[in-house]
């Protein structure tokens, strides 16, 4: 198994679920840390800025700087502000991706945008919904942060940023342009930020279809963990294996 510089870690399922630590994620954090390797987390979690997702690692025992994290909502304002500079922008989402845009310095408005961009929304109204509907019919450029159609929650699953993105779709005949895993800009970005080289960096990820085809799409090496989505046992279903399949990343090195 090879040094890396750069670990790449997806959190719901590999570093937690839902508010409780996965015990040997954090005990392998920490030890990268004290080797001096760099450790970053990628999440398609739009919600949240930088610095409230870094506060949540914090409270389960995890050093992590807001620099280190890159959400959906961050990767979702570069895309823009590295294609169309900093625009007016048409939004649905809640503080991290509000945050996200202004701090690249695109204006959030209600009329006349450039771009629609949808993230998830828990206090979600059809006048929103009309409203990205009539812009994106209208020629404004249609980003979204992810592409969950649902995601966990205690009472079962619920409908994620894909099922809003998806009715938009459904309404106006025009896809959207997904910035979340499996997509590769959120690893794109993370790159470009910190000079990190593909050779140096692999992403460890608990769901096949997200985590690890990102990686794989974005051409670095994966590890899967059976701690959340996938489980070990199915990933003979796909066709492109991750580098590496373990139980949990105790089993880094035992090898």
């Amino acid at each position: 198994m090879k040094e890396y510089r750069a670990w790449c870690f997806d959190l719901d399922g590999t570093v937690y679920r839902g508010d409780v630590p996965i015990p040997e994620t954090v005990r392998f954090i920490r030890s990268l840390r004290e080797k001096g390797a760099g450790v970053f987390f990628v999440t398609n979690n739009s919600a949240l800025t930088p610095e409230r997702q870094a506060e949540k690692l914090m409270g389960m025992g995890i050093t992590a700087a807001p620099e280190e994290i890159m959400t959906s909502s961050v990767a979702t304002a570069d895309h823009l502000l590295k294609n169309h500079g900093t625009i007016p922008v048409y939004m649905i989402g809640e503080e991290g991706l509000r945050s996200a845009l202004t701090s690249a310095g695109h204006r959030i408005v209600r009329e006349a945008p450039d771009a629609v961009v949808v993230g998830i929304d828990r206090e979600i109204t059809y006048g929103k919904l009309a409203d990205a509907s009539l812009a994106v019919s209208a020629g404004s450029a249609f980003v979204a942060t992810n592409s969950d159609k649902a995601y966990p929650t205690e009472r079962g699953l619920v409908p994620g940023n894909g099922a809003f993105a998806g009715l938009i779709e459904l309404a106006t005949g025009v896809s959207p342009f997904y910035i979340g895993k499996p997509s590769v800009p959120m690893l794109e970005a993370l790159a470009d930020r910190h000079g990190l080289e593909k050779e140096e960096m692999i992403m460890v990820g608990d769901n096949y279809e997200t985590d690890i085809v990102a990686g794989i799409r974005y051409g670095i090496d994966t590890v899967h963990v059976d701690t959340g989505v996938t489980r070990t046992s199915a990933l003979s279903n796909y066709g492109e294996q991750p580098t590496y399949a373990l139980k949990t990343l105790d089993g880094w090195g035992a090898n």
